[in-house]
Protein backbone atom coordinates (compact mmCIF):
# COMPACT_ATOMS: atom_id res chain seq x y z
CA UNK A 1 0.00 0.00 0.00
CA UNK A 2 1.49 3.23 -1.05
CA UNK A 3 1.49 6.09 1.37
CA UNK A 4 1.89 9.66 0.20
CA UNK A 5 3.61 11.91 2.68
CA UNK A 6 3.30 15.65 2.25
CA UNK A 7 6.01 17.66 3.84
CA UNK A 8 4.71 20.79 5.51
CA UNK A 9 6.98 23.82 6.01
CA UNK A 10 7.89 24.37 9.61
CA UNK A 11 5.68 26.86 11.35
CA UNK A 12 6.94 29.43 13.80
CA UNK A 13 6.26 28.32 17.36
CA UNK A 14 3.49 30.11 19.13
CA UNK A 15 3.90 30.58 22.82
CA UNK A 16 1.10 31.20 25.22
CA UNK A 17 1.05 32.01 28.86
CA UNK A 18 1.05 28.77 30.83
CA UNK A 19 2.20 27.43 34.14
CA UNK A 20 4.66 24.64 34.78
CA UNK A 21 5.28 22.81 38.02
CA UNK A 22 8.55 21.07 38.75
CA UNK A 23 8.79 17.60 40.16
CA UNK A 24 9.86 19.01 43.52
CA UNK A 25 6.49 20.73 43.90
CA UNK A 26 8.00 24.18 43.62
CA UNK A 27 5.71 27.16 43.03
CA UNK A 28 4.32 27.41 39.54
CA UNK A 29 6.55 29.15 36.99
CA UNK A 30 4.82 31.49 34.60
CA UNK A 31 6.02 31.66 31.01
CA UNK A 32 5.38 35.08 29.53
CA UNK A 33 3.80 35.14 26.14
CA UNK A 34 6.11 35.89 23.29
CA UNK A 35 3.78 38.62 22.16
CA UNK A 36 5.10 40.78 25.00
CA UNK A 37 8.43 41.70 23.49
CA UNK A 38 11.28 43.52 25.07
CA UNK A 39 10.41 46.63 23.13
CA UNK A 40 6.89 46.76 24.54
CA UNK A 41 7.80 45.90 28.14
CA UNK A 42 7.97 48.86 30.53
CA UNK A 43 8.53 49.74 34.14
CA UNK A 44 4.89 49.03 34.94
CA UNK A 45 5.31 45.42 33.80
CA UNK A 46 7.79 44.68 36.58
CA UNK A 47 6.58 42.82 39.62
CA UNK A 48 6.10 44.94 42.73
CA UNK A 49 8.48 42.76 44.72
CA UNK A 50 11.23 43.38 42.15
CA UNK A 51 10.65 47.13 42.27
CA UNK A 52 10.77 47.20 46.05
CA UNK A 53 13.68 44.82 46.57
CA UNK A 54 15.99 45.66 43.64
CA UNK A 55 15.18 49.22 42.55
CA UNK A 56 13.92 51.28 45.48
CA UNK A 57 16.66 49.96 47.76
CA UNK A 58 19.29 51.50 45.43
CA UNK A 59 17.91 55.04 45.61
CA UNK A 60 19.07 57.80 47.89
CA UNK A 61 16.73 59.89 49.99
CA UNK A 62 15.84 62.72 47.56
CA UNK A 63 15.37 60.30 44.66
CA UNK A 64 13.21 58.02 46.78
CA UNK A 65 11.09 61.01 47.81
CA UNK A 66 10.67 62.05 44.17
CA UNK A 67 9.76 58.50 43.18
CA UNK A 68 7.00 58.38 45.79
CA UNK A 69 5.29 61.29 43.98
CA UNK A 70 5.13 59.46 40.64
CA UNK A 71 2.11 57.25 41.22
CA UNK A 72 -0.10 55.82 43.93
CA UNK A 73 1.60 52.42 43.72
CA UNK A 74 5.10 53.86 43.99
CA UNK A 75 3.96 56.10 46.83
CA UNK A 76 2.77 53.05 48.73
CA UNK A 77 5.98 51.12 48.04
CA UNK A 78 8.23 54.10 48.86
CA UNK A 79 6.52 54.62 52.21
CA UNK A 80 7.93 51.42 53.69
CA UNK A 81 9.86 52.23 56.84
CA UNK A 82 12.72 49.82 56.12
CA UNK A 83 13.59 51.77 52.95
CA UNK A 84 13.89 55.05 54.83
CA UNK A 85 15.73 53.33 57.66
CA UNK A 86 18.35 52.17 55.15
CA UNK A 87 18.54 55.69 53.66
CA UNK A 88 19.04 57.30 57.08
CA UNK A 89 21.71 54.83 58.14
CA UNK A 90 23.63 55.15 54.88
CA UNK A 91 23.41 58.96 54.86
CA UNK A 92 24.12 59.43 58.57
CA UNK A 93 25.83 56.38 60.15
CA UNK A 94 25.32 57.87 63.61
CA UNK A 95 21.58 57.22 63.31
CA UNK A 96 22.24 53.48 63.49
CA UNK A 97 23.08 53.68 67.21
CA UNK A 98 20.47 52.12 69.51
CA UNK A 99 19.59 55.38 71.28
CA UNK A 100 18.99 57.34 68.07
CA UNK A 101 17.04 54.46 66.50
CA UNK A 102 14.79 54.31 69.53
CA UNK A 103 14.11 58.05 69.33
CA UNK A 104 13.47 57.94 65.58
CA UNK A 105 10.95 55.15 66.05
CA UNK A 106 8.79 57.57 68.05
CA UNK A 107 8.58 60.09 65.19
CA UNK A 108 5.21 60.27 63.40
CA UNK A 109 4.39 58.53 60.10
CA UNK A 110 6.69 55.58 60.49
CA UNK A 111 9.62 57.40 62.05
CA UNK A 112 12.52 57.29 59.61
CA UNK A 113 10.72 59.01 56.74
CA UNK A 114 9.73 61.97 58.92
CA UNK A 115 13.19 62.08 60.45
CA UNK A 116 14.85 62.21 57.03
CA UNK A 117 12.47 64.92 55.88
CA UNK A 118 13.29 67.10 58.88
CA UNK A 119 17.04 66.40 58.97
CA UNK A 120 17.73 66.73 55.24
CA UNK A 121 15.69 69.88 54.74
CA UNK A 122 17.24 73.33 54.89
CA UNK A 123 16.35 75.83 57.60
CA UNK A 124 14.71 78.98 56.27
CA UNK A 125 15.52 82.06 58.38
CA UNK A 126 13.37 85.13 58.10
CA UNK A 127 14.22 87.42 55.21
CA UNK A 128 14.17 90.55 57.41
CA UNK A 129 17.48 92.29 57.80
CA UNK A 130 18.57 94.00 61.01
CA UNK A 131 17.59 97.47 59.79
CA UNK A 132 14.25 96.17 58.49
CA UNK A 133 13.03 94.79 61.82
CA UNK A 134 9.98 96.63 63.10
CA UNK A 135 10.37 98.40 66.46
CA UNK A 136 8.14 97.34 69.32
CA UNK A 137 5.94 100.15 70.63
CA UNK A 138 4.99 100.74 74.26
CA UNK A 139 1.49 99.33 73.86
CA UNK A 140 2.83 96.02 72.52
CA UNK A 141 5.33 95.78 75.37
CA UNK A 142 2.63 96.34 78.02
CA UNK A 143 0.36 93.79 76.34
CA UNK A 144 3.11 91.16 76.22
CA UNK A 145 3.95 91.77 79.89
CA UNK A 146 0.31 91.33 80.85
CA UNK A 147 0.02 88.09 78.91
CA UNK A 148 3.31 86.65 80.08
CA UNK A 149 3.30 87.52 83.76
CA UNK A 150 -0.32 88.04 84.72
CA UNK A 151 -3.51 86.10 84.16
CA UNK A 152 -5.86 88.14 82.00
CA UNK A 153 -9.61 87.68 82.36
CA UNK A 154 -11.68 88.30 79.25
CA UNK A 155 -15.48 88.61 79.13
CA UNK A 156 -17.05 86.23 76.61
CA UNK A 157 -20.28 87.75 75.34
CA UNK A 158 -21.51 84.48 73.87
CA UNK A 159 -21.17 82.53 77.10
CA UNK A 160 -21.87 85.66 79.23
CA UNK A 161 -19.10 84.90 81.66
CA UNK A 162 -15.50 85.81 82.42
CA UNK A 163 -12.92 83.30 81.14
CA UNK A 164 -9.30 82.90 82.18
CA UNK A 165 -6.74 83.71 79.51
CA UNK A 166 -3.80 81.37 80.01
CA UNK A 167 -0.22 82.51 79.92
CA UNK A 168 1.15 82.81 76.41
CA UNK A 169 4.48 81.31 77.44
CA UNK A 170 2.71 78.30 78.89
CA UNK A 171 0.81 77.85 75.63
CA UNK A 172 4.04 77.62 73.72
CA UNK A 173 5.78 74.29 73.54
CA UNK A 174 8.15 73.88 76.45
CA UNK A 175 11.88 73.85 75.89
CA UNK A 176 13.34 70.38 75.32
CA UNK A 177 14.86 68.98 78.52
CA UNK A 178 17.39 67.06 76.47
CA UNK A 179 19.13 67.40 73.12
CA UNK A 180 20.78 64.60 71.15
CA UNK A 181 23.58 65.45 68.73
CA UNK A 182 24.23 63.01 65.87
CA UNK A 183 27.39 64.08 64.03
CA UNK A 184 28.94 62.53 60.92
CA UNK A 185 32.01 63.72 59.01
CA UNK A 186 32.77 62.40 55.53
CA UNK A 187 35.83 62.83 53.35
CA UNK A 188 35.47 61.78 49.71
CA UNK A 189 32.18 60.08 50.70
CA UNK A 190 33.94 57.96 53.36
CA UNK A 191 33.13 58.24 57.06
CA UNK A 192 36.03 59.52 59.16
CA UNK A 193 34.04 60.47 62.27
CA UNK A 194 30.65 59.45 63.64
CA UNK A 195 29.42 60.05 67.16
CA UNK A 196 26.28 60.65 69.25
CA UNK A 197 26.08 62.71 72.43
CA UNK A 198 23.24 63.60 74.77
CA UNK A 199 23.07 67.02 76.43
CA UNK A 200 20.75 67.92 79.28
CA UNK A 201 19.36 71.44 79.19
CA UNK A 202 17.62 71.89 82.55
CA UNK A 203 20.56 72.60 84.85
CA UNK A 204 21.56 76.11 85.86
CA UNK A 205 25.08 75.44 84.63
CA UNK A 206 23.85 74.81 81.08
CA UNK A 207 21.46 77.75 80.97
CA UNK A 208 23.87 80.32 82.42
CA UNK A 209 27.11 79.19 80.78
CA UNK A 210 28.02 79.87 77.14
CA UNK A 211 26.31 77.35 74.88
CA UNK A 212 28.83 74.77 73.69
CA UNK A 213 28.61 71.09 72.74
CA UNK A 214 31.85 69.12 72.38
CA UNK A 215 31.75 65.76 70.62
CA UNK A 216 35.32 64.80 71.55
CA UNK A 217 36.91 64.83 74.99
CA UNK A 218 39.89 67.20 75.36
CA UNK A 219 42.34 64.31 75.76
CA UNK A 220 40.83 62.21 72.97
CA UNK A 221 42.19 62.11 69.41
CA UNK A 222 40.48 60.55 66.38
CA UNK A 223 42.91 59.20 63.78
CA UNK A 224 42.04 59.36 60.08
CA UNK A 225 43.68 57.96 56.93
CA UNK A 226 43.78 61.46 55.42
CA UNK A 227 47.10 63.20 54.90
CA UNK A 228 47.42 66.24 57.14
CA UNK A 229 47.35 69.46 55.10
CA UNK A 230 50.71 71.21 55.01
CA UNK A 231 49.98 73.86 52.38
CA UNK A 232 47.15 75.83 50.85
CA UNK A 233 46.51 73.24 48.15
CA UNK A 234 45.81 70.54 50.72
CA UNK A 235 43.48 72.90 52.58
CA UNK A 236 41.61 73.39 49.33
CA UNK A 237 41.03 69.64 49.20
CA UNK A 238 39.35 69.85 52.60
CA UNK A 239 36.98 72.49 51.24
CA UNK A 240 36.10 70.31 48.28
CA UNK A 241 35.90 66.86 49.82
CA UNK A 242 35.01 67.23 53.52
CA UNK A 243 31.32 67.31 54.49
CA UNK A 244 29.72 67.43 57.92
CA UNK A 245 26.25 66.78 59.28
CA UNK A 246 25.20 67.89 62.76
CA UNK A 247 21.66 66.72 63.48
CA UNK A 248 20.14 68.10 66.67
CA UNK A 249 17.27 65.92 67.92
CA UNK A 250 14.56 66.86 70.38
CA UNK A 251 13.42 63.46 71.73
CA UNK A 252 10.51 64.96 73.66
CA UNK A 253 9.04 66.98 70.81
CA UNK A 254 10.06 64.34 68.23
CA UNK A 255 11.72 66.89 65.98
CA UNK A 256 15.15 67.30 64.42
CA UNK A 257 17.16 69.88 62.52
CA UNK A 258 20.49 69.87 60.73
CA UNK A 259 22.63 72.79 61.85
CA UNK A 260 25.46 72.25 59.38
CA UNK A 261 26.08 73.90 56.04
CA UNK A 262 27.11 70.43 54.76
CA UNK A 263 30.21 71.87 53.09
CA UNK A 264 32.77 73.99 54.87
CA UNK A 265 32.52 77.77 54.67
CA UNK A 266 36.17 78.41 55.59
CA UNK A 267 39.41 76.55 56.27
CA UNK A 268 42.22 78.20 58.26
CA UNK A 269 45.68 76.82 58.96
CA UNK A 270 47.75 78.14 61.86
CA UNK A 271 51.16 79.22 60.61
CA UNK A 272 53.01 78.09 63.77
CA UNK A 273 51.31 74.96 65.11
CA UNK A 274 50.00 73.71 61.75
CA UNK A 275 46.53 73.04 63.16
CA UNK A 276 43.69 73.36 60.70
CA UNK A 277 40.24 74.63 61.61
CA UNK A 278 37.37 73.74 59.29
CA UNK A 279 34.17 75.75 59.88
CA UNK A 280 30.58 74.85 59.08
CA UNK A 281 27.75 77.24 59.90
CA UNK A 282 24.00 77.70 59.91
CA UNK A 283 22.47 81.18 60.05
CA UNK A 284 19.34 81.56 62.19
CA UNK A 285 17.11 84.48 63.12
CA UNK A 286 17.11 85.52 66.78
CA UNK A 287 15.12 88.66 67.65
CA UNK A 288 14.94 92.40 67.07
CA UNK A 289 17.93 93.05 69.34
CA UNK A 290 20.37 90.45 68.07
CA UNK A 291 19.12 90.10 64.51
CA UNK A 292 20.78 87.02 63.04
CA UNK A 293 22.99 84.50 64.83
CA UNK A 294 25.24 81.78 63.52
CA UNK A 295 25.53 78.22 64.77
CA UNK A 296 29.25 77.72 64.26
CA UNK A 297 30.66 74.21 64.02
CA UNK A 298 34.45 74.00 64.26
CA UNK A 299 36.50 70.91 63.38
CA UNK A 300 40.10 71.22 64.60
CA UNK A 301 42.65 68.88 63.05
CA UNK A 302 46.34 68.32 63.71
CA UNK A 303 49.03 66.12 62.23
CA UNK A 304 50.48 62.94 63.68
CA UNK A 305 54.09 61.79 63.54
CA UNK A 306 53.25 59.64 60.54
CA UNK A 307 51.81 62.65 58.71
CA UNK A 308 48.16 61.60 59.05
CA UNK A 309 45.41 64.01 60.05
CA UNK A 310 43.92 63.67 63.52
CA UNK A 311 40.60 65.17 64.62
CA UNK A 312 41.01 66.85 68.00
CA UNK A 313 37.88 68.97 68.32
CA UNK A 314 34.33 68.96 66.99
CA UNK A 315 32.28 71.66 68.74
CA UNK A 316 29.11 73.70 68.30
CA UNK A 317 28.60 77.29 69.53
CA UNK A 318 26.05 80.05 68.92
CA UNK A 319 27.38 83.52 68.16
CA UNK A 320 25.52 86.79 67.55
CA UNK A 321 26.24 89.67 65.18
CA UNK A 322 28.63 91.32 67.64
CA UNK A 323 30.73 88.19 68.06
CA UNK A 324 29.43 87.43 71.56
CA UNK A 325 28.65 83.84 72.50
CA UNK A 326 25.10 83.17 73.66
CA UNK A 327 24.39 81.24 76.84
CA UNK A 328 22.40 78.05 77.04
CA UNK A 329 19.05 79.69 77.81
CA UNK A 330 19.25 82.12 74.89
CA UNK A 331 20.53 79.46 72.49
CA UNK A 332 17.81 77.05 73.50
CA UNK A 333 15.10 79.58 72.59
CA UNK A 334 16.64 80.12 69.15
CA UNK A 335 17.01 76.38 68.55
CA UNK A 336 13.42 75.80 69.62
CA UNK A 337 12.22 78.42 67.13
CA UNK A 338 14.30 76.74 64.44
CA UNK A 339 12.76 73.37 65.26
CA UNK A 340 9.31 74.87 64.79
CA UNK A 341 10.27 77.02 61.78
CA UNK A 342 9.87 76.57 58.07
CA UNK A 343 12.02 74.21 56.03
CA UNK A 344 13.20 74.22 52.44
CA UNK A 345 14.83 71.89 49.95
CA UNK A 346 18.26 70.79 51.12
CA UNK A 347 19.61 69.77 47.72
CA UNK A 348 21.97 72.77 47.41
CA UNK A 349 22.73 73.08 51.10
CA UNK A 350 26.46 73.64 50.58
CA UNK A 351 26.15 76.56 48.14
CA UNK A 352 23.30 78.16 50.08
CA UNK A 353 25.20 77.81 53.35
CA UNK A 354 28.27 79.56 51.96
CA UNK A 355 26.16 82.38 50.53
CA UNK A 356 24.38 82.91 53.84
CA UNK A 357 27.70 82.92 55.66
CA UNK A 358 29.05 85.64 53.36
CA UNK A 359 25.88 87.68 53.85
CA UNK A 360 26.22 87.23 57.61
CA UNK A 361 29.80 88.51 57.54
CA UNK A 362 28.71 91.47 55.43
CA UNK A 363 25.90 92.30 57.87
CA UNK A 364 28.35 92.00 60.77
CA UNK A 365 30.76 94.38 59.04
CA UNK A 366 27.99 96.91 58.37
CA UNK A 367 26.76 96.63 61.95
CA UNK A 368 30.27 97.15 63.29
CA UNK A 369 30.84 100.20 61.08
CA UNK A 370 27.48 101.63 62.09
CA UNK A 371 28.35 101.11 65.74
CA UNK A 372 31.73 102.80 65.28
CA UNK A 373 30.11 105.77 63.56
CA UNK A 374 27.59 106.07 66.37
CA UNK A 375 30.31 105.89 69.01
CA UNK A 376 32.40 108.42 67.07
CA UNK A 377 29.48 110.83 66.85
CA UNK A 378 28.83 110.38 70.57
CA UNK A 379 32.49 111.03 71.38
CA UNK A 380 32.48 114.16 69.23
CA UNK A 381 29.35 115.40 70.96
CA UNK A 382 30.85 114.79 74.39
CA UNK A 383 34.05 116.61 73.43
CA UNK A 384 32.10 119.54 71.99
CA UNK A 385 29.89 119.67 75.06
CA UNK A 386 32.93 119.63 77.36
CA UNK A 387 34.63 122.41 75.41
CA UNK A 388 31.46 124.52 75.48
CA UNK A 389 31.17 124.09 79.26
CA UNK A 390 34.82 125.00 79.67
CA UNK A 391 34.47 128.16 77.53
CA UNK A 392 31.25 129.14 79.29
CA UNK A 393 32.92 128.73 82.68
CA UNK A 394 35.84 131.00 81.80
CA UNK A 395 33.50 133.52 80.22
CA UNK A 396 31.51 133.57 83.44
CA UNK A 397 34.68 134.15 85.48
CA UNK A 398 35.77 136.90 83.12
CA UNK A 399 32.41 138.65 83.49
CA UNK A 400 32.65 138.48 87.30
CA UNK A 401 36.08 140.13 87.32
CA UNK A 402 34.78 143.02 85.29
Amino acid sequence: MQHNFKVQPPNKPKFHTSQMTSSLHSPPITIIAASVTAENAGFSDLHLDIIEAHILTRLDGPTLASTSCSSTTLHHLSSENHLWSRVCHSTWPSTATPRVRQVISTFPDGGHRTFFSQSFSLLLPENKQIHDLEPVNLRSIIYIILLNFFSVRIFDRNQKQWIQHTNSIANRSSSPPELISAVDIHYTNKVIFSSVQETETTSNWFQCSPFRIDMIDPKEVISTPIKHPNDDDTCTNLIKHMTLSWILIDPTGRRSINLSSFKSVSVQRHWLTGEVQVRFTSILTADEKRGHVQCEIVVTCSGSEAGEMQVREVSLEVEDMDGAHLNGRESLVIIQNALEGKRGNGANRGEIGRKRYKDFLELRRERREKKLRREGALDSFCVAFGISIFVAFWCFLFCLRR
